[in-house]
């Protein structure tokens, strides 16, 4: 069933907790109709017996072979999006100090954050295009910006995504769907309270999503927080011997 043209609509991703299922909040708290997806319903069953306006769409980014299906399913729900968020995303770290790294992580981790985002692509774009403006956001992060010891998986991932953000702003300016890509910095999610290492201007999921949310209604092309994050990493970006002596462990001595 086709939506009313007053109600926007929005496809997030990711959507079972941390920052996704607080957007997912954020866009009922200002009257959207949303479709959420994650591979499972998780934080998101209680909000969907209270929201007549929230369906959950089942999706596993991963998994290329399911983007017609839940394209399928999108439609049935509504003619077109106005925005997708595209959230989904997954983290492991590589442990030089092992003989043998476990490098299949890399292909783990890009499946669901570079490959995955492909496959969300192609599962929303046709939807946009049938907005009167639609709107694709991204979700990279602040890891981009300078490199972070054992996140060569994760900080590879988030930067193919970026780059594959900016050139679909380009290529999708002829069909007015603009192009956001978000940079957050450390945020208190499953996934974050996972790491053992310092986060410094670390803030919860429902900030950020807060944040994101004000950003967007000014379609970005890249919105970058916390800024106190964002000046650290410049820094480090612009400084890299420092930035390397400030994080690389200590070189292995000889007696």
């Amino acid at each position: 069933m086709s939506q009313s043209a007053k109600q926007q609509t929005v496809w997030i991703t990711g959507a079972s907790s941390g920052i996704g299922f607080s957007l997912t909040k954020q866009y009922l708290d200002a009257g959207w109709r949303v479709f959420a997806s994650a591979r499972s319903q998780g934080e998101l069953t209680a909000l969907i017996e209270t929201h007549h306006n929230l369906a959950f769409v089942p999706f596993d980014v991963a998994q290329s072979q399911q983007v017609e299906k839940v394209r399928e399913l999108l439609s049935e729900f509504t003619d077109h999006l106005d925005c997708a968020v595209l959230n989904a995303g997954t983290c492991e770290y590589l442990d030089m100090t092992e003989d043998h790294p476990d490098w299949n992580m890399m292909d783990r981790v890009m499946s669901v954050n570079f490959f995955g985002l492909v496959n969300s692509v192609d599962v929303c774009l046709p939807l946009l295009k049938k907005a009167p403006r639609g709107h694709l956001v991204g979700v990279s992060s602040q890891a981009v910006q300078a490199a972070f010891p054992q996140a060569e998986a994760y900080g590879a991932s988030k930067a193919a995504a970026r780059y594959f953000l900016s050139s679909l702003r380009v290529d999708l300016k002829p069909f007015n769907i603009d192009v956001t890509c978000l940079l957050p910095g450390f945020v208190d999610t499953p996934l974050t309270q996972k790491n053992t290492f310092p986060m410094p201007f670390l803030m919860s999921s429902d900030e950020a999503a807060k944040r994101m949310f004000r950003a967007l209604a000014s379609r970005p092309y890249e919105f970058a927080f916390p800024k106190r994050l964002s000046t650290m990493l410049w820094a480090g970006r612009h400084f890299p011997k420092w930035w390397l002596g400030m994080l690389a462990p200590k070189e292995n001595t000889k007696d």
